[in-house]
């Protein structure tokens, strides 16, 4: 195997996995979260206040708090973790403000974050006084790596300060009775913890809080580095639904982070395995390569039937609050929300939405072809599932002008007109816009000059052939052409033929209503052929013979456009 040369030596040296070990795999070899489904949604707790806060380059302000929460609501959220309110004045500020203002809803619980150290224990109980309900939510690092170059105690002693915080938690809520309050216990880095002892932790904090039935503990499991695939998370989490005291008094909960890039499959796979309660943020803003995407994991429910219990169609609000909050960008092809992520710009793709979306009743269960949802599902249009670039081909060409024009071009005619705009792309290197396809359209099939056709007289036919009579304008000359043949095309194509010296034939034609209405205009489409050349016109009226007629007449001025150029040509040469 050969090494790059271009690479510079200092970083060939520095990048060897060997420094890196193994991830330390829980032996369950019976269990069964492969052959769950997931068949409703879980327990959603956001933690955009504080998780996704604490990442921000600029935290939030209070008014962006407001903002954010307000939207958290009305998409349905009934636990909001607001913030920290013992680490700074500002979020205990804020958590005054929602209980002062009344600005909860009696179906959402706010949930804030303390660690386990009574003076913060403390100021978090003054923050919350007032409220009608809460969660108080305690953690304490329990992972190898911390407890030993961190803390340096070892496994009894972090436990018993999880315990201790467990005590202080339960006894500062006595002062406060006409609170209903709600405990929740983390094990910070739990994914960076042995298991049994992360179990035993668990307990430990449980025995404190001696929950019941009707007043359930959340035990909640922070991937708080992501550290394994997602399989090996679904195993540690099924291993904790099993072993936990109080299973039946517990909500056990996942807060997972997507350092690997896998936070949502991790969540969804822990949710297989027992977990009834997700954490995280919108869009995955958080610490590092960010929180879970509870946007996209709920989106997963919706995309297989699943009701997510969240109202997510808003998806115009959801980005403009994310983004002037968070001051970040969403991401082109982040799932479900982005600007791309129902685009098909390939042709074999474009080709393949067309005919399903053709195919598709508006009853019918939901099957398009690289579509897993319906984009209006979240008020996204069709006119930007199918855009036009160099990769395009025919059908995502005539796609575009059917939704601009409502012209469902014959399949030669997406031939012809496909390559005239993948020319266009490939001069200019960029995306073609409708507008352009429309315009362009226009100008290469519905030419007006120089032949025009002002009216017309259809006599009926003498021994088998119409007789027209056609006032044309030619090069600005009113004239009267005549001619005859089976049917009024072929007569036209004759008097065109007698009249410009061409030799052309109807080689197709083809015609469609407009709308609905009995008085709606229709498009017509002719293919002309002259040797082996060929021509396309199209024409729209409420006259269907002139309007075929038209059609003739643009399809004739393509071809005089190219004679009368090659003859130029020619006479140069």
């Amino acid at each position: 195997m050969s090494t790059s040369t271009n690479t510079p030596k200092t970083i060939r040296s520095s990048f060897d996995h060997r420094k890196y070990v193994a991830y330390d795999a829980p032996v369950l070899p019976d269990r069964t979260w492969p052959d769950q489904v997931i068949t409703q949604a879980p327990i959603w707790c956001s933690v955009d206040l504080r998780d996704g806060n604490q990442a921000l380059v600029d935290p939030m302000t209070v008014p962006q708090k407001v903002t954010m929460f307000e939207l958290l609501v009305d998409m349905g959220f009934k636990e909001i973790e607001i913030g920290f309110p013992s680490a700074s004045q500002t979020e205990f500020d804020f958590c005054r403000k929602l209980i002062e203002e009344n600005r909860i809803p009696d179906d959402v619980t706010i949930q804030v974050l303390v660690q386990a150290r009574e003076p913060l224990i403390a100021r978090t109980y003054e923050a919350l006084q007032g409220a009608k309900k809460a969660i108080v939510h305690v953690y304490n690092s329990t992972s190898r790596v911390q407890r030993q170059q961190v803390f340096r105690q070892d496994m009894n002693a972090i436990r018993n300060l999880a315990r201790q915080g467990a005590r202080w938690v339960k006894n500062y809520a006595m002062q406060y009775p006409d609170t209903q309050w709600r405990f929740q216990y983390s094990p910070e880095s739990f994914t960076g913890t042995e298991l049994e002892y992360a179990i035993s932790v668990c307990n430990a904090v449980l025995d404190v809080w001696q929950p019941k039935a009707d007043a359930k503990a959340i035990i909640n499991l922070p991937a708080t580095v992501e550290m394994s695939t997602p399989n090996v998370f679904a195993d540690q989490v099924e291993r904790v639904h099993r072993a936990l005291a109080y299973r039946d008094a517990v909500v056990l909960s996942v807060h997972t982070h997507n350092d690997r890039g896998t936070g949502i499959a991790a969540s969804e796979m822990a949710v297989m395995a027992g977990a009834d309660r997700v954490e995280g943020t919108l869009l995955g803003n958080g610490e590092r390569t960010g929180n879970m995407d509870i946007f996209t994991m709920a989106m997963n429910l919706y995309s297989r039937g699943v009701d997510p219990e969240l109202y997510l169609a808003d998806v115009d609000r959801i980005e403009q609050v994310y983004t002037e909050c968070n001051n970040l960008p969403v991401h082109p092809r982040h799932p479900y929300i982005g600007e791309l992520v129902y685009t098909a710009f390939s042709g074999s793709h474009q080709d393949a939405i067309k005919k399903c979306l053709d195919a598709r009743q508006s009853d019918d269960p939901w099957e398009v072809a690289y579509l897993p949802i319906d984009p209006a599902d979240l008020g996204r249009n069709y006119e930007a599932v199918i855009r036009v670039n160099s990769q395009s081909g025919k059908g995502g060409v005539a796609y575009l002008l059917e939704q601009q024009t409502g012209f469902r071009l014959p399949r030669a005619l997406q031939v012809a007109f496909s390559q005239v705009v993948q020319q266009e792309s490939e001069r200019s290197s960029k995306e073609i816009r409708t507008d352009w396809i429309e315009a362009a359209f226009n100008e290469q099939y519905c030419r007006q000059a120089p032949l025009e056709i002002e009216s017309y007289r259809l006599n009926a036919a003498r021994d088998g052939k119409d007789q027209l009579a056609v006032e044309v304008r030619f090069h600005g000359q009113v004239q009267t052409w005549v001619g005859q043949g089976q049917g009024p095309l072929a007569a036209w194509v004759n008097a065109i033929n007698s009249h410009c010296g061409l030799s052309l034939e109807v080689d197709d034609y083809a015609e469609h209503s407009l709308g609905h209405d009995k008085d709606a205009d229709a498009v017509a489409f002719v293919e002309l052929t002259m040797g082996s050349a060929t021509y396309w016109g199209c024409a729209t009226g409420s006259d269907i013979v002139r309007t075929a007629l038209e059609a003739v007449a643009a399809g004739c001025n393509a071809a005089l456009q190219c004679t009368r150029e090659g003859s130029e040509l020619s006479a140069f040469a």
